[in-house]
């Protein structure tokens, strides 16, 4: 076989969403931190393009690298890749890596419970699996602090009309808007409705609502929407679609998606410490969340939520370039890659 580049790739899926982890044949970024390693394969962006274009990845793939913690008092660290961004959090492709981490070995396994710090470019995540017979049944992950910040902004959507978002952190950027004022019940049968609103929603609120992370100016601009239905109570299944660029739906019930909803309905009284809530997919996947502690962010109100979900392990693969293949970076078409992102 000829092959230039050998990578060993453990597929997985947390709720329906694949969160695929490199576990071999890729050296780490450079970087004194594992956001610094970020930005270092972003400013390269090949092994994304590797692993997420077309003939090896697609348009509903994400991929994590797990490279060695530059902290001592963190098991691993994994970079996050997801269709067009490196998000600096991610609670299904956390719940991937921890998932695969303990499952093949290269993370301690011990029974009825794992504890482990994972180093993520946010920040640490600490992570708490239940396992059982040498396998994880589910993993709560304790996200970075999450906060509102702004409530019933008013945004001009091009076809929509004025809507009011709330805009929060999660661990990335959100704008939430209502769906049952745009006419959502999220059911499978209005992805591609619900796809092409949230990127309506996405543009307009990266134009006219600027947000940055006050630690981390880096961290800036909404890159996720999240249409929700009305909040339906603590302890209560509430429906979302989470919209991921370049414009379809999150399978999972999405784990920032989850926090940065919390810490809205936080701000608005109407969740405390210690309550909790379960966010449902349109697929009927769910993740169930609560808030552990409030804290500050800059100055601002936050609070530190935790998340629970399970992940299964799909596969292992070993991908491969030929030094003669047309196409090592992969390519992108319309017909299955929406938006303006193709090229």
């Amino acid at each position: 076989m000829r092959a230039r580049r050998s990578i060993t790739v453990v597929g997985c899926h947390a709720g329906g969403e694949v969160g695929n982890v490199v576990v071999a044949g890729v050296d780490p970024p450079a970087g004194a931190t594992v956001f610094e390693q970020m930005q270092s394969l972003r400013a390269d962006d090949s092994l994304r393009r590797f692993l997420l274009r077309e003939p090896r990845g697609s348009v509903a793939t994400h991929a994590n690298l797990i490279v060695p913690a530059t902290r001592a008092d963190c098991d691993a660290g994994y970079i996050i890749m997801e269709p067009t961004e490196y998000p600096a959090m991610s609670g299904s492709n956390t719940i991937c890596v921890a998932t695969v981490l303990l499952e093949t070995g290269l993370v301690e396994l011990r029974e009825p419970e794992t504890l482990l710090r994972l180093e993520a470019p946010a920040g640490v995540v600490e992570v708490r699996a239940r396992c059982r017979d040498g396998r994880v049944e589910s993993v709560e992950l304790t996200n970075v602090p999450s906060f509102a910040a702004q409530l019933d902004a008013p945004l001009e959507v091009e076809g929509l009309g004025t809507l009011a978002v709330d805009v929060a952190f999660g661990g990335m950027w959100y704008a939430i808007a209502d769906a049952s004022t745009l006419g959502f019940a999220i059911e499978p049968q209005e992805a591609r409705e619900l796809a092409r609103a949230g990127e309506l929603i996405r543009v307009a609120a990266r134009a006219q609502l600027p947000c940055v992370h006050p630690e981390n100016s880096e961290i800036a601009g909404v890159s996720i929407v999240q249409i929700a239905e009305p909040w339906q109570g603590v302890g209560r299944v509430t429906r979302n679609a989470v919209v991921v660029a370049p414009g379809r739906l999150d399978r999972s019930a999405t784990g920032t998606g989850l926090s940065a909803r919390m810490a809205v309905l936080h701000a608005r009284g109407l969740m405390r410490t210690g309550d909790a809530m379960t966010h449902a997919s349109a697929i009927g996947s769910t993740f169930d969340g609560r808030i552990v502690s409030e804290t500050t962010v800059g100055g601002l109100p936050a609070i530190v939520p935790a998340i629970r979900g399970s992940g299964w392990i799909t596969g292992i693969n070993e991908l491969y370039v030929d030094d003669d293949d047309p196409y090592p970076e992969g390519y992108l078409l319309s017909d299955t890659w929406p938006g303006d992102d193709v090229q």
